[in-house]
């Protein structure tokens, strides 16, 4: 068994971090990327805070571009054993400014484990009255989805609406992926909260991300996710446990 902890916030603006800005390279050549540019970046014992108060980044074309408004990507992709196991840990923390109440996708703090290459994406959503559980699928660009099956590409977010949360709470949560078993299980505060039993795909890695996101979709080719809210969230180091 390997356990490690993934952190180190107060080098994020060096060359040696842990973390990058979140991209994609378009097919056009270009690279969008993942960052507001007035977001407030604070490091405090050992957590990272973002603030990006109001949202302006936005997309009017790709959905999957217009949703994450500031994100970090993990720089490495953690290999997941073969035939084993691999359990990734956080704590994390919301506070919405001008978001619609009731309304988690309106603006949330993301913790997310992608496969970039075949475009899996098991993630915890935090706004400041609601959070979800995420499994899906997804077109990054770039990624290979595949040619037949049930759906190639597909998203299920699951409110737990029975999971107590207010302004700034933090929630500790867990996510450990089975390759053995094809199962993927959530946790939060100390409790299995969701798990899926039939991952269709064989995954080998994953890159962990924390953002700054709003879910609206796009309406007759323009955005419409940015009317003046913001988001700030807090992510402590994270854990990385993998097992054979």
């Amino acid at each position: 068994m390997g356990e490690r902890i993934v952190g180190n916030f107060h080098r994020i603006f060096e060359p040696d971090s842990a973390w990058a800005i979140g991209s994609f390279l378009l097919p056009d050549g270009s690279r969008w990327e993942y960052r507001e540019p007035n977001a407030v970046v604070l490091v405090r014992n050992g957590w990272l805070q973002v603030a990006a108060v109001p949202y302006t980044r936005k997309h009017d074309r790709v959905q999957i571009l217009d949703n994450a408004k500031h994100m970090y990507f993990s720089k490495e992709r953690f290999a997941v054993p073969e035939g084993g196991r691999i359990t990734f840990e956080i704590q994390v923390a919301a506070r919405t400014v001008g978001t619609r109440p009731g309304d988690l996708y309106d603006g949330y703090v993301s913790w997310n484990l992608l496969d970039l290459e075949t475009g899996w994406a098991f993630d915890f959503f935090t706004g400041g009255d609601t959070v979800a559980t995420v499994y899906g699928r997804l077109p990054f660009p770039g990624a290979r989805l595949p040619e037949t099956g049930e759906a190639r590409a597909f998203c299920i977010f699951h409110e737990l609406h029975d999971l107590p949360t207010a302004q700034g709470q933090v929630h500790a949560y867990r996510i450990t992926y089975d390759q053995g078993a094809n199962t993927v299980e959530f946790e939060a505060d100390g409790r299995v909260v969701d798990r899926y039993e039939h991952v269709p795909d064989r995954i080998t890695g994953f890159t962990a991300a924390l953002g700054l996101m709003s879910e609206i979709d796009i309406e007759d080719g323009r955005s419409v996710s940015c009317h003046g809210q913001g988001v700030i969230g807090r992510w402590s180091p994270m854990r990385v446990v993998t097992e054979p």
